[in-house]
C-alpha cells in the first residue's frame, strides 16, 4: 500500500511541485518577496474565496501585531499596566487571547468594538495598546465568522466584512485625534513636525482597510459571478457540437 501511495505522489505530487516552482520567474526587488504559505492538507478543503479570506485575515493580524509592537515602543508605560514583566510578554498575552478567542485581562468580558471603544476612552486606566489591538483583531475575526481559517462549508457575509473595514478606519481616525484632559494624545502614534514625518501607523492601518475591502467586494461579487457563469455555460452549451474526426466520404 505504501508503494502505491508513493507512486501516486510521483505521478501527481511531483509535477505539481514542478509547476509551482516554475511560477517563480521574476526576481525580488531589494529582497522583498511575495509572502507565501506552505502547502498543507487543509488547503484542499478551501475554495478560492475561502483561501483569499484566510490569507487576508492572516496578513491583517500580522499588521496588527506590528502595530502593537510599534505602539508599545512609543508608549512604553502602557505595557506595564498589563502586569506583564516585559513588552514581549505583554504582546504574547494579547496574541494568546486573540488566537484562542478568550477575554483579555483588564477588559473583563469586553470584546470586539466595545474593547476598541474602551481603549480610546479618556477614563480608561488600563493598557490602551492591548485593548485597541485585541478589540480590533477580535472584531475582524468576528466579521469572518469567528474563524481565522475558512473552509468549504464556511461562508462570509460581505456586509459584515465591509463594516469591519469601516471600523478600522474609525479606529485610525480616533487614534490620531483622541486626547486626554491635558490635551495630550492618549496614544502616541504618527508624528508630524517640521523635522520629522512618521506615517508608518497610518500605512499599516491603510493596508488592513484595503485588504478587508477587497475581500468584501470579492465576496459580494462571487454570487453574481456564479449566476453569470452558470448562464454562460448553459447558453454556450447549446452551440457546442461534436466535431467529426474521420474523413468525410464524398457523396456518390
Amino acid at each position: 500500500m505504501e508503494t502505491f501511495g508513493m507512486k501516486i505522489f510521483a505521478w501527481i505530487g511531483l509535477p505539481l511541485v514542478v509547476v509551482i516552482a516554475g511560477c517563480k520567474s521574476t526576481p525580488p526587488v531589494n529582497g522583498h518577496v511575495v509572502p507565501e504559505a506552505h502547502l498543507t492538507g487543509g488547503q484542499f478543503a478551501q475554495s478560492d474565496p475561502n483561501r483569499m479570506a484566510t490569507l487576508e485575515l492572516r496578513d491583517n493580524l500580522a499588521a496588527l501585531y506590528l502595530l502593537m509592537d510599534k505602539l508599545y515602543k512609543r508608549n512604553p508605560h502602557q505595557w506595564a499596566k498589563s502586569g506583564a514583566v516585559s513588552r514581549e510578554a505583554a504582546e504574547a498575552q494579547v496574541r494568546d487571547a486573540i488566537d484562542h478567542r478568550k477575554p483579555l485581562p483588564g477588559l473583563g468580558e469586553l470584546r470586539d468594538i466595545k474593547a476598541m471603544s474602551r481603549a480610546l476612552d479618556p477614563d480608561f486606566q488600563g493598557d490602551r495598546v492591548a485593548a485597541l489591538i485585541y478589540g480590533t483583531a477580535d472584531m475582524l475575526v468576528t466579521a469572518h465568522g469567528g474563524k481565522q481559517n475558512l473552509y468549504l462549508l464556511d461562508g462570509l457575509d460581505a456586509q459584515r466584512v465591509y463594516n469591519a473595514a469601516r471600523n478600522v478606519e474609525i479606529a485610525m481616525w480616533r487614534l490620531a485625534q483622541s486626547k486626554d484632559s491635558q490635551g495630550q494624545p492618549l496614544l502616541v502614534s504618527n508624528e508630524l513636525s517640521e523635522h520629522d514625518r512618521n506615517l508608518s501607523f497610518e500605512r499599516l492601518f491603510g493596508g488592513i482597510v484595503g485588504r478587508t475591502d477587497l475581500v468584501a467586494e470579492f465576496t459580494a461579487e462571487k454570487y453574481r459571478r456564479s449566476a453569470i457563469n452558470y448562464l454562460q455555460s448553459f447558453v454556450g452549451g447549446q452551440f457546442l457540437q461534436f466535431i467529426p474526426v474521420q474523413a468525410v466520404m464524398p457523396a456518390s
